[in-house]
Order: C-alpha cells, then sequence, then structure tokens
C-alpha cells in the first residue's frame, strides 16, 4: 500500500512538472544569422571583404607567431632541456608552450609596443589608411627578424627564389625573410640545446662509470642520475640561467 501512494505521488509530480514546461514562456535566446545578400552601398562591400581579411588573419596567428617572432627558439631549447634532464613528462607540454608564449611576450613586447605606436594608433584615429597601417607595422617586424637571421640563411632563399641581388635590406621580400629566419633560429636553439645537454651529460657518464666499477651492470644509470641531474639543476638556479640566456640571446 505504501509503494502504491509512492508511485501515485511520483506521477502526480511528472505530469505537474510536463504541465509546467507545457505552459511555461518560451525563453528568449540570441541568434546569429549569416546571410548571402545584395550590396546597396559600395562602402558594405568593403566592411565584408574587412571582416574576412580579419577572419583569415585570426585563423593564421598563431602560425604568423612562431614563423616571427622569438617563439621557436624558446620552446625549442626548453623541449631540449627537458630531455637532456630525463624526467620525461615533467613539466609537461602544456606548461612548456605555455612558459614560451609568455617569454615570447616579455621578448617582443618592445616591437609591438612599436606597432601599437606607429600604426594601430594612427589608423584608429583614422589620421592614415589600413594600407599605411600594414605597412607601418611590418616595419619593426622585419627590422627584429633581421636582427636574428644570419646573411647566408637569406642568401640560401634568394637563390632559390632566383630573385636579382637586393640593393639593401628593404629590397628583400617578407616571404623570403620569414623562411631564413626561422632557419637561423632553429640553428640557434640547437647551438644553445647543445650547451645544456653538457653538465647533464657529463653527470650520466660518471654515474655510469661508478656503476660499472662497482659491477651493477643491471642497473640502469638513467635511474640514479636523475636524481643528481634534478639537485644540480636546482642548485645553480638552472631555471634562471636558461630563462636568462634565452631572453639575452635576443638582445
Amino acid at each position: 500500500m505504501r509503494y502504491k501512494k509512492l508511485s501515485v505521488l511520483a506521477i502526480c509530480l511528472f505530469c505537474f512538472f510536463c504541465a509546467a514546461v507545457v505552459f511555461a514562456e518560451p525563453l528568449a535566446l540570441p541568434t546569429v544569422s549569416v546571410g548571402v545578400g545584395k550590396a546597396t552601398k559600395p562602402g558594405d562591400v568593403s566592411i565584408t571583404l574587412q571582416i574576412l581579411f580579419l577572419m583569415t588573419i585570426l585563423s593564421l596567428a598563431p602560425g604568423i607567431l612562431i614563423m616571427t617572432t622569438s617563439f621557436t627558439r624558446i620552446v625549442v631549447v626548453l623541449s631540449f632541456l627537458r630531455n637532456a634532464l630525463g624526467t620525461q613528462q615533467a613539466p609537461s607540454n602544456q606548461i612548456i608552450i605555455g612558459l614560451a608564449l609568455f617569454l615570447t611576450f616579455y621578448v617582443m613586447s618592445p616591437v609591438w609596443q612599436q606597432i601599437d605606436k606607429e600604426a594601430l594608433k594612427p589608423f584608429k584615429a583614422q589620421t592614415i589608411s589600413q594600407e599605411e597601417a600594414f605597412k607601418r607595422a611590418v616595419i619593426p617586424v622585419r627590422k627584429f627578424m633581421f636582427s636574428q637571421t644570419r646573411e647566408k640563411d637569406i642568401a640560401l632563399f634568394l637563390s632559390m627564389s632566383k630573385l636579382p641581388r637586393p640593393k639593401n635590406a628593404d629590397d628583400i621580400p617578407t616571404l623570403t625573410l620569414i623562411p631564413a629566419f626561422m632557419i637561423s633560429e632553429l640553428r640557434t636553439a640547437f647551438q644553445i640545446g647543445f650547451l645544456v645537454y653538457i653538465p647533464f651529460l657529463v653527470v650520466d657518464m660518471v654515474v655510469a662509470s661508478i656503476l660499472m666499477s662497482m659491477g651493477m651492470m643491471m642497473l640502469p644509470p638513467v635511474m640514479i642520475s636523475l636524481p643528481f641531474k634534478i639537485l644540480l639543476f636546482v642548485l645553480v638556479d638552472g631555471w634562471g640561467l636558461v630563462v636568462g640566456s634565452l631572453v639575452k640571446s635576443f638582445g
């Protein structure tokens, strides 16, 4: 009898809930609609093209950040450091990328401040055109890339593109400068990574020699050397040295 009353009560509550849903006022939700129609003014076409151009730039923003900033060198060196320590996934990829990203913001902040001062603010004030703002924004980025790119790498891509010999740096196309800059960044990152590897390699060799002299050939040397490498890295303030050297390398 008790279960029968509970079932009747449950049915009544269910019916009440259904009635409340049916008779409730519809919830007003915002909607976004995208359509294709006829443009009545030339300005409508211009605004549409600007929006399309902006969406394209936003979709390419991660690639632009990697190709034209200090991100490549920093993330490669930090990856070398983790492999040299032998800590596998500590720090994780998210931490390495996040640290590299914020170090990139720190290194590139003078360049971006110059872009904001000479290109974005005049464009917002409508004192220069969009094309002029783009030209002014590219100048600081090109200057930064030229300061970090070897002439040998620029000459390599100029020869592959079969372009005439440029008279000065302004004659070098940006599409030629970007891959040359990336090659130079990878070369510098591998050089720094080699220097990072040396002290940890010495620790591995010392530990392996001691284990072999003690006859403990079945014990993996990496298992024993890992705590000593971490201790050495902490005692010499390794993060400060690596990050400081990375930032100073862009000076």
